[in-house]
């Protein structure tokens, strides 16, 4: 057992410049390797993808790795290789390659060159790639992202449930590693049901992510919730983020008014084409675009460690879809942060849309509902709710104040008379009427309906009349969460008693609810922490470090993480590495990858080094980037995606003047930009011809000059000054 784990051990130092395991990693590969049928059940973040992995590097032949997106497969390729001199050691088998790429990728595979090959399941139904495969060793098949086998899941892939045949097709006695992030009991069994998994290993790992700091904000209205959005994103400038909505006006909305805030931002949901989606998604992981404002069609195609925070700027539908989404914040371990904006409008929005639904589905959406209600209200720790919900039992006093709850403790007021006259008042009104009614019979309103109906001669109406509406509204929200009254969403969302509610009335117990949920965003500014991860000691020489990794990765065409990721920065940044062989000794960074990448690293430092008193490093300062260049970035991008010019100026706040004088200033420093899609259709040929014609002769790039000359030819000096752009760009540049 001792040399399996010190073999293990070196494999992994070997492979992936790790020197331990997280958590049950070492258990799992070890299944694996001992070919016997794996479930594993792990966190976003977790170490998921290591457990098949490495078992892949270290056993004969090749791993075949399911995987539901094409975006995934290229970012797991990517990464893989990134650790690996060898390119060939993983390729991905999809509908984006040629037949000529396919071809090279099997002859890898026939030559023993490659150890893992990810493929989406409709890619291995196709009858050629099962006998393909037939002539090959696989080595074991791993189904990631396996929730999607299940109709109870909540991605669900028909193709998934046809892996199990593909696999007996291929006619081998082939273990299988199934992997998720969330899976209920349910959905669990669906899993190694279908997969039909015999003697399979079941590693449940903890569902705690100590890193990620969770929080609630009450939703007010759009632009206040916008102004609150920015001043997040604004305190950690420069860091990579996710925005969740649930509509496509949404997206595209808050989207534009964050690139209007100076905030590299862009939208991603279902109506935008293909190419436009795939775009957006290859910007945000080379951090050309850092926020992105998504439907929840930006799921599981994305696998970037370094995503700092995750905003659900409306509330999601379920506590499963809500882990899933925030998981995806702080993934390389460093501290990320999940802010949740909560309005009863949301969820009110979400009763509409499931009035249509089938019976079964109503009432499970209903239940899913009520949960994430109950999240956003609750007053104690956020993390044990949320591990709870998953089955697993949490010591609040362990979260170390990584939420609001924990971190600023409400004050609570007793309300279980007011409780008690809430649902006398339900009882009074024949549970026949929804919170605002209630609201308003509780307050004494004389609306025409209490008039009508008499309700303002019934002994409970007005009896709340000394409090506000915020109030009578917590109240009849905390019944609900209590189990004090149900929501009948069929019949409009009225208010019912349950049998808890009707023992309440005649036997009250203690009831205590926040006083003030409306809490300032700005306390909660800088309510992160690293949790002693890491500690970067020369935060100057960090900086530099990553301006560097950016241009290899630009260079190099790949992901910014898959050169070195933020811990492994942070790691030189602390231990200052000036040759390759001190390279391998940094986190993260295996001898391959110290090979690879890791010369202009330990070149820059030792330069830095021998530059500087590394006892002050402060007194080096890297010259920034000034921030006008966030609007230089959207120009460039909107020209690049040819949206007219009138349309980039007012996105940017900017006159069509200013707009220009801008442009002046990109091509006057080298960047070449393309605005003929502009100039086809504002600016006619002949004129287009003689201004370029005059610059190719002038003395001088003068717009006046250049006006006084041309003027008497109907061309204006708006037609000069842009046919100049496109001049120096195409001749200077």
């Amino acid at each position: 057992m001792v040399a399996a784990n010190e073999r293990l051990q070196d494999a992994l130092q070997t492979y992936f410049g790790f020197d331990s395991f997280k958590g049950d990693q070492e258990a799992i590969i070890q299944s694996v390797l001992d070919k016997q049928d794996t479930f594993v059940i792990m966190p976003t973040g977790g170490g998921k993808s290591l457990c098949y992995q490495l078992p892949a590097m270290m056993m004969e032949g090749t791993a075949i790795v399911i995987s539901p997106l094409i975006a995934l497969m290229k970012n797991q390729v990517d990464s893989i290789r990134g650790y690996s001199q060898n390119n060939n050691i993983a390729h991905f088998l999809n509908s984006s390659l040629t037949k000529s790429q396919m071809k090279i990728v099997k002859e890898d595979i026939m030559n023993g060159d490659t150890k893992l090959l990810f493929i989406a399941p409709e890619t291995l139904t196709k009858q050629e790639n099962i006998d393909f495969f037939k002539q090959v060793n696989i080595s074991f098949v791993a189904v990631d992202e396996a929730h999607c086998i299940s109709e109870w899941g909540h991605d669900f892939r028909p193709e998934y449930r046809r892996i199990r045949t593909m696999i007996d097709e291929i006619g081998k006695d082939i273990p299988v590693i199934a992997l998720t992030a969330t899976a209920t009991p349910k959905v669990q069994s669906d899993i190694v049901k279908n997969l039909n998994m015999d003697d399979l290993n079941h590693f449940v790992s903890s569902f705690n992510r100590d890193n990620l700091f969770y929080e609630v904000h009450p939703k007010g209205k759009k632009e206040q919730t916008v102004r609150n959005i920015v001043k997040i994103i604004k305190s950690m400038p420069g860091q990579s983020g996710i925005i969740y909505v649930q509509s496509r006006k949404s997206a595209e909305e808050i989207a534009k008014l964050l690139v209007v805030n100076d905030i590299i931002a862009a939208p991603y949901h279902a109506g935008l084409d293909a190419k436009t989606r795939s775009n957006t998604q290859d910007q945000f992981l080379m951090e050309d675009v850092h926020v992105i404002v998504a439907t929840i069609a930006f799921g599981m195609g994305i696998d970037k460690p370094d995503v700092r925070f995750v905003i659900h700027y409306d509330v999601p539908k379920s506590i499963e879809n809500y882990y899933q989404e925030t998981g995806r914040a702080g993934r390389d371990g460093l501290e990320g942060r999940c802010v949740t904006f909560y309005s009863h409008r949301d969820i009110h929005k979400l009763e509409k849309f499931l009035r249509d639904k089938p019976v079964a589905e109503r009432e499970m959406g209903a239940q899913l509902m009520q949960e994430i209600m109950a999240y956003a209200e609750t007053t104690s720790c956020r993390r044990k709710f949320l591990l709870h919900y998953f089955g697993e039992s949490y010591n609040e006093e362990d979260c170390n104040k990584m939420c609001d709850n924990c971190k600023h403790p409400k004050e609570k007021i007793n309300v279980t008379t007011e409780m008690r006259q809430a649902l006398e008042a339900i009882t009074q009104l024949n549970e026949n009427y929804v919170t605002k009614t209630l609201v308003d019979f509780m307050r004494g309103e004389e609306t025409q309906e209490m008039i009508s109906f008499q309700h303002n001669k019934l002994s409970h109406f007005g009896i709340g009349k000394d409090k506000d509406d915020n109030f009578w509204n917590s109240i009849f929200r905390h019944a609900l969460l209590n189990n004090l009254v149900y929501k009948d969403i069929e019949n409009y969302g009225l208010l019912k008693m349950t049998p808890k509610g009707n023992d309440f009335m005649q036997t009250p117990f203690n009831l205590e609810i926040p006083l003030n949920h409306n809490y300032d965003i700005e306390t909660l500014e800088d309510n992160t922490a690293s949790n002693g991860k890491t500690a970067v000691l020369d935060k100057t020489l960090m900086q530099m470090l990553k301006d560097l990794r950016k241009r290899i990765a630009k260079e190099k065409k790949v992901p910014p993480f898959v050169v070195f990721q933020d811990p492994s920065l942070e790691h030189m940044a602390t231990m200052y590495p000036i040759s390759i062989e001190e390279m391998g000794n940094i986190t993260g960074v295996s001898k391959g990858k110290a090979l690879r990448y890791g010369k202009p690293f330990s070149e820059m430092i030792s330069d830095y080094v021998e530059a500087n008193d590394i006892d002050r490093p402060t007194d080096f300062v890297v010259k920034q980037v000034a921030n006008k260049s966030k609007v230089k970035v959207n120009i460039i991008q909107g020209i690049d995606r040819k949206i007219p010019l009138g349309d980039i100026a007012s996105s940017n706040n900017l006159s069509l003047e200013e707009l220009l004088h801008e442009l002046d200033m990109i091509v006057a420093s080298g960047t070449k930009v393309d605005i003929n899609y502009y100039l086809d259709e504002n600016v006619d040929e002949y004129s287009r011809e003689d201004i370029y014609d005059y610059f190719m002769e002038a003395d001088s790039d003068s717009v006046e000059e250049a006006f006084a000359e041309l003027k008497e030819d109907d061309i204006t000096l708006e037609e000069i000054q842009l046919i100049r752009i496109k001049f120096l760009s195409d001749m200077a540049n």
